[in-house]
């Protein structure tokens, strides 16, 4: 069977994402060090601890498809706060209202070894009202579930403040949506697709600043929640995201955030987005993310605009 042309079962996802972070999490933490406890006149070594071994706010907040990054585009840095022999992991509910549409989602990331992120999530697409206008039904929902994996290829956000290399990440990100009738009737080509990005993080520590740039390759139609692929067009196009943060405080952060958008559907055209946002982070424990965010046209609905909440609990 194909797992996405079926409908996804989240907690599969939720076991399979677990079952796999455990599983080279004890890879990475089995290393010689821990075998010199067991040598003859083995010096006693000082207890690594297993979690929480970064700086504040240095793992992103929740990123809308489940990556760590910003709230719109993925960053190069690894979902938790676990360093090069921790784990690091957390959970987020995000909530985005503009005049005409809802979207809801709600997922999990672990962090293995500040190296290789997994990610969960499960989006729903609320048309609300205009649902009814569209001829799909008053409160008609679209659901997205979407399997993130992230790799860090090179450089060290944190750790490299004497160089200019920047900390870089490639990554995927399977999706499936569970409407394929409705998407095939409005002209996509497909109900399932697969993002591919390349992310690049520079943290100026000093300057109390992030940047980031990521290219991503992708054929989604607003996301995915409108399907990948069209009648105007069906091949992968390099779309470009961009981010910058500003410490204003160890607690708090304020930035920025652009993504450009394929626009692959004759019936309605897609531009766009960006936000405005604020982050606090009491802890390494809790963060709150809010923000102001525009998403241009959706499903011929012109200039949706609004408010952006996102929750983030972990280690």
């Amino acid at each position: 069977m194909d797992p996405f042309r079926e409908p996804i079962h989240v907690m599969q996802f939720i076991r399979t994402t677990a079952s796999l972070a455990g599983a080279v999490a004890a890879l990475v933490l089995y290393t010689p060090s821990a075998l010199a406890d067991d040598a003859p006149d083995a010096p006693e070594l000082p207890a690594v601890p297993l979690t929480s071994g970064k700086l504040l706010l240095t793992g992103g907040v929740s990123q809308i498809e489940g990556a760590a990054g910003g709230g719109l585009a993925p960053w190069a840095v690894i979902g938790g706060y676990g360093t090069a022999r921790q784990l690091g992991a957390n959970v987020h509910g995000t909530y985005v209202h503009t005049q005409d549409y809802a979207l809801g989602s709600w997922g999990l990331t672990v962090g293995v070894a500040n190296r290789v992120e997994f990610s969960l999530a499960r989006q729903r697409f609320d048309t609300r009202d205009a649902g009814a206008k569209l001829g799909l039904g008053e409160g008609y929902a679209f659901n997205q579930n979407i399997f993130g994996l992230k790799v860090r290829l090179f450089g060290d956000a944190v750790l490299d403040q004497d160089t200019w290399m920047p900390q870089v990440a490639a990554g995927i990100q399977f999706k499936h949506n569970e409407q394929g009738g409705v998407l095939k009737a409005i002209g996509a080509a497909s109900n399932s697709g697969t993002d591919f990005y390349l992310s690049a993080t520079k943290l100026l520590l000093a300057q109390s600043l992030l940047l980031n740039g990521t290219v991503r390759f992708t054929k989604a139609n607003q996301f995915g929640l409108l399907g990948f692929g069209g009648d105007k067009s069906n091949a992968y196009k390099p779309e470009f995201e961009s981010s910058v943060a500003y410490l204003l405080t160890k607690n708090i952060a304020i930035g920025a955030e652009y993504r450009m958008k394929p626009d692959n559907l004759s019936f309605a055209r897609e531009q766009d987005a960006y936000d405005a946002f604020v982050a606090w982070a009491p802890n390494k424990h809790v963060s709150l993310t809010a923000a102001y965010v525009s998403l241009g046209d959706i499903a011929t609905i012109r200039n949706q605009r609004g408010l952006y909440v996102s929750f983030q609990a972990g280690f």
